[in-house]
């Protein structure tokens, strides 16, 4: 049943289980994935950035070798928020993720605010992926004789770290190649999911191949002397210490991302119900011991101040003294990104297809291609915007962004867990998060979503606090931009969305 269209109903209007078990009919998307399809894609999206570009920026200049321990403190909060986005993809198998979530939990408005995050998360993860590629790639070229001008390879923003915290300067660079990186993803994406899923699978094998070859020579490199001190001084603010730890943790946060991907893939499930929690919770295993691991190599090969670069196991690869392994492992680097880039590109159209489905989003977005039967309209306009923020913005930069909409979208997850249980207890639930809880009154608290909700706000205060110190000494672009697109969004919502909802029209 739903609530009243009007005034503050209207706001806190949800869909029906009814509506959306209906709608999962009646999507037009194709049931291809299987079980190892969405293992593969949840890992196709982790095993990306985390690994092969966040790390190195997260030692140099926050943790030092303990970026092992950030790995495990920010795995900690996602695995908790895993089980949750388990219960809720197994409850609600329809495309759409958090948003969708949202909206049968929480009410429309809150559906809108998640919904406007993950296309910043999505699109900013995009870009950052992106800017890794053009770093990787570039560097393979210098391999072969081929040198790429760095104002082609560089954004036009720039950011330098300094006692007074991130600089950002412009340049005359513009960062071609991370653009037509995200190019060619969207004209795989527009080709359908079955070649979207086929390609991923290729790039997913050569990826993890790659990276258990360099953990295997990369041993051999290892002086343990770079991992001492383990927890370097602290030198002020988030500069190393454990103040360091939870910052690089709030880094290399969103390099858990895919698992949250998987449930995006619910509508293209054959058996969402079984399927998705395996894909949620086994690429999340999977990726985590190898994120470990990877650290572990990587700053006991390099001294963690010399990582702070776009290609940190480029540089780890050379300095093994292995000229052609290291071709090999900047290959798999690049395959790896350019999965990251496919599935992370795949979620945020999931997202706008599932907002525009529901009227909160113009109909180009869910506009289905009559061969392809994908929503390729909104696919191209949404790669065009990531391509833009891939050739101006800075890695650091977009890294926060991003870390500030997963832990709010995941904290979002976690209430609607407790929420359903609350308002439905006797909903047919074929995963239930574990441990159990308690009741506050009549709402029920569940001892892992409270735990995700504590562990994500530890992940984000570190990214605001560092955001809102970097305005007061003088350098406001950051929050700036997030203060313009929460305005864009509520302008959005109260001048669009809220009166072409169908839940508005359904209502009127």
């Amino acid at each position: 049943m739903r609530d009243k269209a009007s005034g503050r109903g209207r706001l806190l209007a949800r869909k029906s289980l009814a509506t959306l078990q209906r709608e999962a009919g009646q999507q037009g998307l194709k049931r291809s994935l299987g079980p190892l399809n969405l293992v593969l894609l949840g890992i196709g999206c982790i095993l990306g950035a985390g690994i092969y570009v966040m790390p190195g920026n997260a030692a140099a200049f926050f943790a030092g070798p303990a970026v092992m321990l950030s790995f495990v403190v920010a795995g900690s909060a996602c695995a908790l928020t895993a089980f949750c986005y388990a219960e809720l993809s197994s409850t609600m198998p329809v495309t759409g993720s958090a948003y969708t979530y949202c909206y049968a939990a929480m009410g429309e408005v809150f559906a809108w605010f998640i919904g406007w995050l993950l296309i910043l998360e999505y699109g900013m993860a995009a870009a950052t992926l992106a800017v890794g590629f053009s770093g990787y790639f570039t560097s393979l070229m210098r391999d072969f004789g081929v040198h790429i001008p760095a104002t082609l390879a560089t954004p036009l923003i720039e950011a330098s770290s300094s006692g007074h915290g991130t600089v950002l300067t412009l340049t005359r660079s513009f960062n071609l190649v991370a653009a037509l990186a995200i190019g060619v993803v969207t004209v795989v994406l527009t080709l359908g999911i079955s070649a979207s899923a086929a390609v991923n699978n290729f790039l997913v094998i050569v990826k993890v191949s790659v990276l258990i070859a360099f953990i295997a020579i990369g041993i051999g490199a290892v002086d343990p002397s770079n991992w001492t001190p383990f927890i370097p001084p602290n030198e002020g603010g988030f500069a190393y210490g454990w103040q360091g730890v939870m910052r690089a943790a709030s880094i290399l946060f969103f390099a858990y991302l895919g698992f949250e991907t998987v449930s995006t893939a619910a509508a293209e499930a054959r058996n969402p119900e079984r399927d998705l929690p395996i894909g949620i919770l086994g690429s999340l295993i999977a990726c985590t011991i190898i994120y470990i691991i990877v650290a572990a190599v990587l700053t006991g090969a390099v001294p963690y101040r010399e990582l702070g670069v776009p290609d940190p196991i480029a540089i780890a690869v050379d300095r093994m003294g292995h000229p052609g392994f290291a071709v090999l492992v900047k290959v798999g680097a690049l395959m790896g990104l350019a999965s990251v880039l496919l599935v992370n590109a795949y979620g945020q159209s999931r997202v706008t297809f599932a907002m525009s489905r529901d009227g909160l989003l113009p109909p180009l977005f869910s506009t289905l291609h009559k061969r392809f039967k994908t929503p390729h309209l909104g696919t191209v306009l949404l790669g065009v915007i990531a391509a833009a923020a891939a050739a101006f913005m800075p890695l650091s930069l977009l890294g926060d962004l991003i870390s500030i909409g997963i832990g709010l979208a995941f904290i979002v997850v976690a209430l609607s867990v407790m929420w359903l249980r609350t308002t439905q207890p006797d909903l047919h639930r074929p995963f239930r998060v574990p441990f159990g809880g308690f009741h506050v009154g009549r709402f029920w608290v569940g001892y892992v979503p409270l735990g995700a909700i504590l562990l994500c706000f530890a992940m984000i205060v570190p990214v605001i606090v560092d955001l809102v110190r970097q305005a007061l000494l003088g350098q406001p672009a950051p929050i700036l931009f997030l203060i313009v697109y929460a305005l864009a969004g509520v302008l959005t919502y109260f001048g669009y969305s809220m009166r072409r909802s169908k839940l508005a029209l359904e209502g009127a």
